[in-house]
């Protein structure tokens, strides 16, 4: 577990192949899931409108050991495989400690304030998913329009907040049922503090301002644009996001895009710092780089569901019904999330994602 990759997978600035099969292999399936997804979520509105919660919940249901909570439980590894560093016992310890620290500061913030912990769920995530989506654009597609920090800062807060503020615009009543059945798990009164959110007046000005910073973010990467190329990448998935996002229900819209969008990348980005995986990637052996990830997450994915189990047993009041239920998860996500972030900013620093 502990060999570098020969210096010629590496390239300045970037820890991980941004060159050779491995690498153009990891491009195609994250652009091919990421297509899956729109298809698949647009195509079930176009056919039955919008299905009923049951279906809905479904992809959020699956993620719990298909993807969604496994493309986190390999962060025990993944800092000293980027470094070319052997996986020890300390380094395991560390991020042990991470998440027992940051998620349980987090779990009392829920427990005292859940309307506050639900605003910071959703910052978090969308820093979280731009975070990945810029790292996929940079490392695997090769965008040359996001050349300095700020661009990518800006592509960061748009393409994180694809997934949490088109939804907001689009869908105001479903996305304030979810967030009244997460903080009414620990106080159902407390989630009149986020009504304000949900007025015609604040998501007008939201859609108005990201709707600017989302053309100003492609219009300002085609003007830099050496090859167009990788720009049209960006904007195809962009526009495709936007009338995702706009058109599937989002409980459905957020699931197929939290399993088969984002964790997809961050699988994938684990495989390629992994010399193993990255060897089976090399060979065009997805089957062999998949297996490995599912037998280095499944320790950590089963600690996760324990996680899961203790805070069912935490909250106030009891999950019922399965919206409950999924509310429960969603939190226990939000949990995992926040130690998570940090990890992969380790790994972003790592890579020079910020440091262009």
């Amino acid at each position: 577990m502990s060999g570098e990759h020969p210096p010629a997978d590496r390239a300045a600035g970037i820890g991980v192949a941004v060159d050779g099969a491995a690498r153009r292999l990891a491009a195609r399936l994250s652009l091919l899931s990421g297509v899956v997804a729109l298809v698949v979520g647009l195509g079930i509105v176009g056919l039955v409108g919008s299905p009923p919660l049951a279906v809905q919940y479904v992809p959020l249901a699956l993620s719990v050991l298909v993807l969604g909570i496994p493309h986190g439980a390999v962060d025990h590894l993944v800092l000293p495989r980027s470094r070319g560093e052997p996986v020890t016992p300390r380094a395991m310890l560390a991020v042990g400690l991470l998440y027992l620290l940051v998620g349980g500061a987090y779990a009392v913030v829920w427990l005292l304030a859940p309307a506050l912990a639900f605003a910071l769920f959703i910052l978090v995530t969308l820093l979280h998913w731009g975070q990945g989506d810029v790292y996929a654009l940079v490392a695997l597609t090769g965008a040359d329009h996001l050349a300095s920090r700020a661009e990518r800062l800006l592509a960061l807060c748009v393409r994180g907040g694809l997934p949490m503020l088109v939804p907001l615009v689009a869908f105001p009543d479903q996305y304030a049922f979810v967030a009244g059945t997460l903080v009414g798990l620990f106080d159902p009164a407390a989630a009149a503090a986020l009504e304000a959110a949900f007025e015609p007046t604040v998501r007008i000005a939201v859609g108005v301002a990201f709707g600017a910073a989302l053309v100003a973010s492609l219009a300002v990467g085609y003007v830099r644009a050496g090859s167009h190329g990788p720009w049209l990448v960006d904007a195809g998935e962009t526009v495709g996001l936007v009338a995702f996002f706009a058109l599937v229900p989002p409980i459905l819209a957020i699931g197929l895009y939290f399993t088969l969008w984002h964790s997809v990348r961050h699988i994938l980005r684990t495989m390629l710092v992994d010399d193993v995986a990255h060897e089976a990637l090399e060979r065009g052996a997805i089957l062999a780089a998949c297996r490995r990830f599912a037998r280095d997450a499944a320790p950590m994915t089963a600690g996760a569901l324990v996680v899961l189990a203790a805070l069912a047993l935490a909250v106030p009041s009891t999950p019922g019904g399965i919206d409950e239920l999924i509310g429960l998860y969603l939190v226990g996500i939000a949990l995992l999330t926040l130690p998570h972030v940090v990890v992969v900013a380790a790994m972003d620093r790592e890579d020079g994602i910020w440091s262009p």
